[in-house]
C-alpha cells in the first residue's frame, strides 16, 4: 500500500503542475508588460507549483565540452556496456593522447548518478571517466531477476573488464564499501583487469566509528522492521511491476527531514527569488532541486543487504565479509593502491570511517596509501563545489597519476 499510496499523491502533484503551468501562461501577458506587485507574486506562486511533485527519469548529465588543454574539446556520452540494472557510461572526448582510465562508482542510494556529474566535471579534462549508470528498479521487469550486494559487485567487476587493464577507481559516498570489494575479489581471483588504484571519498567503511544519525537509524531497529515497513512492490503501471523495491522517494523524505528548515528556507528564498527577478540565484536553487528530486527505487535485496552487512553487522568492517559464499579477506589487496578522502564535517559518514579501509588492506606498503580530511566541508562538500575542485581535486588527481 505505500507505493499505491504515493502514487496518488504523484497524481495529485501532476494536477498541481497543469495549473501552475495554466496560471503562468495567464499571468505572462501581465508580467511582460512590467506589471509588478502582486502580480509577480502570482508568477513565482506559478513557477512554484509548476514544481510539485518528484521527478523519476534521469536527468541530463549537461556535459557538452571541457576545456583540454588551451582548447574547448566535445564530450559525447557513449553507452560501453548495458545490463537490465545499469550502464556503463563513458564521457568520451576525441584527443589524441592516453589519458588515465577512471570508472566514477556512483552511489545506489535513491539519486541517479547525475548526482555526481561536478565530479566527473572536474575529472574529465584529465582522465577517460566512465560512469556506473544505474538504473531505475522500478522500470526493470521482474524477469530480469534479484540484484543484490554481491551482483553490485558482480557489476563492478565486469565493468572493469570491459575498460581493461590499468583502470582506476573512484567510489563515491555508499560504493566505497563495493569498490572495496570489488578490488578484493580480482586481487583475491588474480583478475588482470584489477585496478591500479582506488579512490574511496566519504563512505561507510567502518560505521563503528563516531556513528551518524544515519548510523544510529540503521542500528535503532531489527531488519524485519526494515523490509516490512520501508520495502514496497511496484504498482502495475510501471515495467517493473510486481519487483520489490526500496522506494527513492522514501529515502528523500529521509533526507528531507533531516535539514527540514534548511529545506523550506531554501524554497522560502526560491519564491522571493522568482518575485524579484533575481533570475541566476533562483536558477541555481531550481538547478539544486531538479537533481535532488530526482529520485530512483533501490533493489529490494540490495537494500536489505547493505544494511544488514554494512550497517549493522560491520561484516567488512570486521574483515568477516563473503562473496558468493566463500569468504574474503580484504589483505589480498597488495597492488591496488589505496586513496582515502574525507570530510570535516560530514554529518552522514563521520571521520574516520573512511580511512578504516587503510586498517583492513594491511598488505599494502604506505607508499601506495594516501589519506586527506578536507577541512571546512561537509558530505557534499567531499566530491563537488570550490573545494572539491580547487583542494581536494588536485591531490586525487595526482594519487591516480602517481600510479597510472
Amino acid at each position: 500500500m505505500l507505493y499505491d499510496a504515493f502514487e496518488v499523491q504523484s497524481d495529485l502533484a501532476e494536477q498541481t503542475r497543469a495549473w501552475g503551468r495554466v496560471l503562468h501562461d495567464a499571468i505572462s501577458p501581465w508580467t511582460q508588460a512590467g506589471y509588478r506587485e502582486p502580480v509577480n507574486w502570482w508568477s513565482a506562486g506559478a513557477r512554484m507549483m509548476m514544481r510539485a511533485g518528484l521527478s523519476f527519469s534521469r536527468p541530463a548529465y549537461g556535459i557538452d565540452a571541457v576545456p583540454v588543454g588551451n582548447r574547448d574539446v566535445p564530450v559525447t556520452e557513449e553507452p560501453v556496456l548495458a545490463t537490465p540494472f545499469g550502464t556503463l557510461l563513458r564521457f568520451r572526448k576525441d584527443i589524441a593522447s592516453e589519458q588515465p582510465k577512471v570508472l566514477v562508482v556512483a552511489p545506489l542510494s535513491g539519486h541517479f548518478a547525475t548526482l555526481l556529474r561536478g565530479t566527473v566535471r572536474t575529472l574529465l579534462p584529465d582522465h577517460d571517466v566512465y560512469i556506473t549508470d544505474w538504473h531505475n528498479a522500478r522500470d526493470v521487469p521482474v524477469s530480469a531477476g534479484p540484484f543484490g550486494f554481491d551482483d553490485y559487485v558482480d557489476h563492478l567487476v565486469q565493468f572493469l573488464e570491459t575498460m581493461g587493464e590499468g583502470s582506476h577507481l573512484l567510489a563515491v559516498c555508499q560504493p566505497a564499501v563495493q569498490a572495496l570489494v570489488a578490488s578484493a575479489v580480482m586481487a583475491q581471483t588474480r583478475n588482470p583487469a584489477a585496478p591500479r588504484s582506488m579512490t574511496l571519498m566519504a563512505g561507510p567503511v567502518d560505521c563503528r566509528i563516531s556513528p551518524t544519525a544515519v548510523n544510529e537509524l540503521a542500528t535503532s531497529k531489527p531488519i524485519t522492521w526494515f523490509e516490512q515497513n520501508l520495502i514496497a512492490t511496484v504498482p502495475r503501471r510501471h515495467k517493473g511491476a510486481g519487483r520489490r523495491v526500496y522506494p527513492g522517494f522514501v529515502q528523500v523524505s529521509a533526507f528531507l527531514s533531516m535539514n527540514a528548515r534548511r529545506h523550506m528556507q531554501g524554497h522560502a528564498d526560491l519564491f522571493w527569488h522568482l518575485a524579484h527577478g533575481e533570475t541566476e540565484k533562483a536558477r541555481a536553487i531550481e538547478t539544486f532541486y531538479d537533481e535532488y528530486f530526482a529520485v530512483l527505487d533501490l533493489p529490494a535485496e540490495f537494500y536489505l543487504e547493505t544494511v544488514k552487512t554494512v550497517f549493522q553487522d560491520y561484516t567488512l568492517a570486521k574483515n568477516e565479509l563473503t562473496y558468493r559464499g566463500n569468504p574474503l579477506d580484504m589483505r589480498a589487496v597488495r597492488r591496488t593502491a589505496l586513496m582515502t578522502v574525507e570530510g570535516e564535517r560530514d554529518d552522514i559518514c563521520a571521520v574516520g570511517q573512511t580511512m578504516a579501509a587503510h586498517d583492513l588492506c594491511t598488505s599494502l606498503p604506505p607508499h601506495m596509501k594516501s589519506h586527506h580530511l578536507q577541512a571546512g566541508v561537509g558530505h557534499y562538500g567531499v566530491f563537488s563545489g570550490r573545494r572539491w575542485e580547487a583542494q581536494t581535486y588536485p591531490l586525487v588527481r595526482n594519487f591516480i597519476q602517481s600510479h597510472n
